[in-house]
């Protein structure tokens, strides 16, 4: 059998905790396409700061300061990106805070190490995007081209979907029954996101089995969710959960 391909050397910033020992990291991950220095990522690693405690943020491969091609990473190769993260680097229980795709991360990284996971926040969480955020024209084109473009709000440059990535997303599908997480759960959603339907966020908070799940809709969000009052509601949802028993 073949040694699997190693992962690219992942770029970090971790902020120790001055407060009790064994207390939470809390472990941002960003967005398809993103990176560590989003404004929600900075906004809590000064959070984090000022309330002495630990917060780790870090780019995937292929992702801003991290080695590897972009085109060339997988959802699957992402979440274990993740479980790098806990396995190696975060020194105590996490709360894992994912932003749009990183909120299926969360939920896939959790899965795996149920034990290390303490408590979720999704913002905009995207589980299963790639089954419900591409139309039928854009799978066949994946599928027979390799790859697809798409103007980005966000960027001068395209945003680049590889069949390979397509292809990993759909084989690691979660919203299809049961979620087996039973941690506590925080998810806010813009009614105005126009990339994650809120109905995707009801159905996700029907669908993860913990019974300490809350949706925490702001009528007048959008997808970004980086407003100051944006990000002061994730900062208190993760307040809220980071010591819970």
């Amino acid at each position: 059998m073949s040694e699997p391909l190693p992962r690219p050397a992942l770029a970090y910033h971790l902020t120790a905790g001055t407060g009790p020992a064994g207390g939470p990291v809390t472990i941002f991950l960003p967005g398809y396409a993103s990176d560590m220095n989003g404004a929600k990522a900075l906004a809590l690693e000064s959070w984090a700061r000022g309330a002495g405690r630990a917060f780790l943020r870090f780019d995937y491969g292929g992702c801003g300061q991290s080695e590897g091609a972009f085109d060339e990473q997988t959802l699957a190769g992402w979440r274990d990106d993740v479980l790098a993260m806990i396995d190696l680097v975060a020194p105590a229980p996490v709360v894992l805070v994912g932003s749009s795709m990183g909120g299926w991360l969360m939920l896939l990284a959790t899965l795996a190490r149920p034990g290390r996971v303490r408590a979720l926040v999704g913002v905009a969480a995207a589980a299963d995007f790639t089954d419900w955020g591409f139309s039928t024209d854009e799978k066949l084109a994946l599928l027979s081209g390799g790859r697809i473009e798409r103007p980005s709000p966000y960027s001068d440059q395209p945003t680049v979907y590889t069949r390979a990535f397509w292809s990993s997303g759909e084989a690691n599908r979660l919203m299809h029954g049961v979620i087996a997480i039973d941690t506590p759960v925080r998810l806010l959603h813009g009614l105005r996101d126009s990339d994650v339907p809120i109905a995707r966020a009801i159905r996700l908070t029907e669908l993860i089995r913990s019974a300490d799940v809350q949706l925490n809709i702001i009528k007048d969000g959008d997808h970004r969710l980086s407003r100051d009052g944006d990000i002061a509601m994730l900062i208190r949802a993760v307040e809220e959960v980071i010591d819970l028993p």
